[in-house]
């Protein structure tokens, strides 16, 4: 990695260049999950998290960037949290009035969460929440993408990918690709592990949607049995 890392060192601002549009792009890959929301009329069949989180990680990455002096970093993650907000009030839009406590919780736990890590970020020493925040970030983006993963037994059963957003799994190959890139050209090993392992479980994704359709399996008509 450190011979990769030379090279490409002299095109560290060019390559995070593209790698914030690929992740700009990827926010707004957003719009064909709403889109399908809009046409289901409900998105009570789709996790809240995509979006949730987006706002929750955005914050933490501007913080983290704010540490590090990385512009790139925090012009993203600062357009990042506007189009992950918008998206946000579009899902509860769509939700059911049961599903918008559930989101209200899940909403009211991610206010608290990002409190505490914000208190404890603007007191800890500078030189050790670097590695911890980037430790934290680097968890919830492994929970994120690999969280629907968790369906992967009902998947099989099912034999349907059906609620699985395959336009932000894509776009997420693509970003964790290049900010993989970037972090070799700065030798951060812990943005290199980070990218690497969410590139492993996007990939397991998106196989899934290679092997099963995005629709459900259509069901077998029960043969009848004819009076003898």
């Amino acid at each position: 990695m450190e011979a990769l890392g030379d090279l490409l060192a002299p095109h560290s601002e060019l390559i995070a260049k593209v790698a914030g549009t690929i992740t700009t792009l990827q926010f707004l890959s957003g719009v064909f999950l709403m889109n399908d929301i809009r046409k289901k009329g409900s998105s009570d069949v789709y996790p809240v998290g995509p979006f949730l989180f987006g706002v929750v990680l955005t914050i933490l990455s501007l913080k983290l960037a704010n540490i590090m002096n990385d512009a790139a970093m925090i012009n993203t993650n600062l357009i990042g949290l506007a189009i992950n907000f918008v998206f946000l009030l579009g899902f509860y839009y769509y939700a059911s009035s049961g599903n918008r406590s559930t989101i209200w919780k899940q909403v009211g736990y991610s206010s608290v969460f990002l409190l505490v890590i914000t208190a404890y970020a603007n007191f800890e020493d500078p030189a050790k929440i670097e590695f911890r925040l980037g430790m934290l970030i680097t968890g919830i983006l492994v929970w994120m993408v690999g969280s629907p993963l968790l369906n992967l037994p009902q998947i099989i059963k099912k034999k349907s990918t059906e609620g699985m957003p395959f336009p932000i799994i894509f776009a997420g190959n693509l970003v964790a690709a290049s900010w993989t890139l970037y972090a070799i050209s700065i030798k951060n090993t812990v943005m290199v592990l980070q990218n690497l392992l969410l590139l492993v479980l996007g990939g397991i994704q998106l196989a899934m949607f290679a092997i099963y359709p995005n629709k459900p399996a259509a069901k077998k008509p029960k043969s009848s049995k004819k009076d003898k």
